[in-house]
């Protein structure tokens, strides 16, 4: 944490605290191309077939809810990668600094953070296009028996309305942000002085400390600050300290080729009526309350499931990262203990009656049960397939395939890929390839194909999807 005293005089604290603008440095070589031409990013995204983006970890931004991955920037990214045609990698940074480090660095593409746009940025990032606007809103709590208080006036009373009111209190913001800086810009204009506290803390984690009684006062953006006084019913956030400013994602500079197709993507997408759903989901529906309270907010709650626990203890029969297990779970019934498929597969694992009679159960399993036996055929196949499949995520992809699919149609898809000269004990790139084309007769009429036709697709995604979802769930939630 650290403290800043503001006077009236604040210039040189303004230039050396400017909580939103990152320090220059030099370019750095692409670690993956070798090439250090900045206008080759968008062909480096294109062949490396994934998007790295840097993003914060909150409520509204990037979290798991019940086992799906939500967010408001995750899902303006996942439209944006649709529309590369990439796959997207996330990563968190809480620390701005840190975030404009990686971008510098190559390490990230893309900082979706919704940043404000500053002069001061713009000389070190360059922006896109607006995705919103916003102002900057205090953040302070109603007084404690407002509830029982007989008029606005008496609750307004305790709480500031007027930024000169601001002189000589203590205001806690994150670290990085375009707060202290705004701050800073206040107290020289109220003429006195502000003391601003820049904390190791994102600023949802500031507005529940507001709420807790930890602190007096907060920053925030209004379209956060407003979510959280959903959930937070003690909290003010009416009190304006800045404008309107615009909202953006950042590129490192001198990428035009990435940036143009960011802004073009971007000029259509906020036409649509997809980018006003996505917003209206986070921030003007009622549900981000529910979310922001359960316990199955990895955000705040930490947990994935009311199962967590059973899969947990079952990963273990196999070995497997238990997050790798929730999210085939997840694949298969989103955590629900009784559904049941068109085909006849039932439970949190989707299995098939055969193999419920096989291991002794039934539909009237307990989840600890269904979750357990799932896990003992999982290791079943993973026992059926050849020992020259030696790498362990290679050899998860082929488990997961034949839960799916069944053995036959992984070892038909296999034969398909040695007759036509590649590796049999690899899938991605190889196997899976041929498990897409057991729908084309082509194929499965192929001498070496035993059990015929598969819808591929179905496999080929469930595979995908599985380790996808496991990427955001080992990102959001501890081991």
């Amino acid at each position: 944490m650290r403290r800043i005293l503001v006077y009236l005089f604040p210039a040189f604290v303004l230039f050396l605290y400017s909580c939103g603008s990152p320090p220059a440095s030099g370019n750095k070589k692409d670690k993956e191309s070798g090439d250090d031409t900045l206008s080759h990013v968008l062909d480096r995204v294109l062949n490396r077939g994934r998007i790295r983006a840097a993003t914060d970890y909150s409520t509204m931004n990037y979290l798991v809810y019940r086992g799906e991955t939500i967010g408001y920037q995750y899902e303006l990214l996942k439209e944006f990668s649709k529309y590369l045609n990439v796959d997207l990698e996330m990563v968190i940074v809480k620390d701005l600094y840190k975030a404009y480090d990686f971008l510098e660095n190559e390490e990230v593409d893309i900082i979706a953070m919704g940043l404000t746009v500053t002069r001061k940025r713009k000389q070190i990032v360059d922006f896109t296009e607006p995705i919103s606007t916003t102002r900057q809103v205090l953040v302070q709590r109603k007084p404690d028996n407002y509830q029982r208080l007989k008029t606005k006036d008496e609750i307004e009373s305790h709480l500031i309305r007027n930024q000169m009111d601001l002189a000589d209190q203590t205001i806690h913001v994150q670290k990085g942000t375009i707060f202290s800086q705004r701050l800073a810009s206040l107290a020289n204009e109220i003429g006195d002085t502000i003391f601003i506290l820049e904390e190791d803390k994102d600023v949802e984690e500031l507005i529940a400390a507001v709420a807790g009684g930890e602190i007096d006062y907060t920053v925030a953006d209004q379209h956060i600050a407003l979510v959280n006084a959903r959930y937070f019913p003690n909290i003010d956030v009416n009190t304006p300290i800045s404008f309107p400013q615009k909202l953006a994602w950042a590129v490192k500079k001198g990428n035009p080729d990435l940036l143009d197709t960011l802004n073009t993507w971007l000029k259509d997408f906020n036409e649509s009526l997809l980018s006003r759903l996505i917003y209206n989901k986070y921030f003007k529906n009622i549900r981000t309350a529910r979310i922001a309270r359960s316990e199955y907010n990895s955000f705040s709650g930490g947990r994935l499931s009311p199962y967590d626990q059973y899969i947990r203890e079952a990963s273990k029969i196999i070995g497997w990262d238990w997050r790798l297990l929730a999210s085939m779970i997840y694949q298969e019934s989103e955590f629900k203990p009784e559904v049941r498929s068109w085909v006849g597969a039932y439970g949190l694992m989707q299995m098939m009656p055969n193999t419920f009679k096989k291991y002794g159960i039934d539909t009237t399993a307990s989840p600890a049960i269904q979750i357990t036996t799932g896990v003992k055929y999982l290791k079943h196949l993973d026992g059926q397939l050849p020992d020259e499949i030696t790498d362990s995520l290679e050899r998860v992809k082929f488990t997961l395939a034949s839960y799916n699919c069944g053995l036959g149609h992984v070892f038909d898809a296999r034969r398909l890929t040695e007759k036509y000269g590649k590796d049999p004990n690899v899938w991605s790139g190889n196997v899976e390839h041929f498990i897409l084309n057991l729908s084309d007769k082509y194929y499965y009429h192929d001498t070496v194909v035993y059990y015929g036709y598969i819808r591929g697709e179905e496999t080929y995604n469930f595979v995908q999807e599985i380790l996808k979802r496991y990427e955001d769930y080992k990102n959001l939630i501890q081991e």
